[in-house]
């Protein structure tokens, strides 16, 4: 069914419109033109004068929300539950994520998230593997006992998996650790339509860079689970800095990464190459103050998620959090935050022609935001959720 939303101003992802309207067909955006040139006799949606149209946003790494974990619970219906959760702050599509673990369950979260993304309007968009390729210098919260480097077998599963995937319109995004990695794995990998980030990693600068050279296309969480910048030794948080064809995502929570860096790398990074994430874990959208991961309990203390003895166990922010923060603590401009969490992901995961804009052509996934940056609404293919 055609309809018209028509009052807010519109961010096509590019520029923002006054007094225009946005027409939907069959899930998708069919056109953005002036207010006097809208068609008539459509069924019309009336949005609030002070609020921004803006793309919805994607967030390429969410561990868990709503109470679910995705690797406690690897199932579709557990992946479409957290995105449901994200949906209300502003996430029209994500790809749950699954850190290392075992076997078994990396393959049950696998098929999880290929038929969770055969349902277009759920806003799953494939899978994150973080793992198990990682160093087990720099393992986080992860399980250092499920850590393994690649051998064919697996190898094999994931091109499988990766050209499933891509053929279904979704994307696999594998965060591997370069040493662990040889430069034969990432080229086919690659080819076969997976998307590669660098993170959990020990890695030389060299190696780093001979990585992206191979075809890594980005780092995960720059900063963390990584070592610190020396005078001899820049390692991978440099090489993220001045590899200009990667991108590298942040978690912009004021907790995970001191926002004079975060600066920095802004300045440093071409435009579109700085993407947000929020790595976030089953108590975002409730009240809980705990959760297990690895049969361990994980507190909620003041905007952090740690275990016993302290170690960051995800975040606790959303996306809608994310881009206020940026505009806060950053002082990026709204637009540009906005792309952050919207057009420079969908870029990352090569899926700009259909996500990321309000343009006729792309899918209909779209959020309204009020003037103090909170969700008011978001369609998904077309759907619209009203909060």
């Amino acid at each position: 069914m055609r309809q018209l939303l028509s009052g807010a101003r519109v961010f096509t992802g590019e520029h923002v419109l006054e007094g225009h309207v946005v027409v939907l067909d069959a899930g998708r955006v069919a056109s953005v033109v002036p207010r006097e040139d809208a068609p008539v006799g459509l069924a019309t949606r009336v949005l609030p004068s002070d609020a921004l149209l803006v793309p919805g946003f994607i967030d390429i790494q969410v561990n868990g929300a709503g109470g679910v974990l995705f690797n406690e619970s690897p199932t579709a219906d557990a992946a479409l539950a957290i995105a449901a959760t994200m949906r209300r702050t502003g996430t029209t599509g994500l790809l749950p994520t699954f850190i290392t673990d075992e076997p078994l369950r990396t393959a049950r979260a696998c098929e999880a998230a290929s038929a969770a993304l055969s349902r277009p309007e759920g806003g799953v968009l494939g899978i994150h593997l973080e793992g198990p390729f990682i160093s087990p210098k720099r393992p986080g919260v992860h399980e250092p006992r499920y850590i393994r480097e690649p051998d064919e077998s697996i190898v094999e599963r994931l091109t499988s998996l990766a050209e499933r995937l891509s053929r279904a319109g979704g994307r696999l995004l594998m965060t591997l650790a370069p040493e662990q990695v040889e430069d034969a794995v990432i080229r086919r990998l690659t080819a076969a339509g997976a998307v590669l980030a660098a993170g959990h990693t020990a890695a030389s600068h060299e190696r780093a860079m001979q990585a992206v050279a191979a075809g890594v296309r980005g780092f995960t969480h720059l900063f963390n689970a990584m070592p610190p910048v020396f005078n001899r030794e820049p390692g991978p948080v440099v090489a993220g800095f001045s590899a200009d064809e990667a991108w590298c995502s942040v978690i912009v929570d004021g907790v995970h990464v001191h926002p004079a860096n975060l600066r920095q790398l802004l300045k440093a990074k071409p435009p579109g190459k700085v993407v947000l994430v929020t790595d976030a874990m089953p108590p975002v959208g409730t009240k809980e103050s705990t959760f297990v991961l690895y049969g361990r309990t994980i507190l909620r203390r003041e905007g952090r998620l740690v275990t016993q003895d302290g170690t960051l166990a995800g975040a606790d922010i959303d996306m809608a959090s994310a881009v206020r923060n940026c505009v806060q603590l950053l002082d990026v401009p709204l637009e540009e935050a906005l792309r952050m969490a919207s057009l420079y992901p969908a870029r990352a995961l090569g899926m700009e022609k259909q996500l990321g804009r309000i343009v006729p052509g792309h899918r209909a996934d779209l959020a309204l935001i009020q003037p103090n940056l909170s969700v008011q609404a978001t369609w998904v293919g077309g759907n619209e959720q009203w909060h």
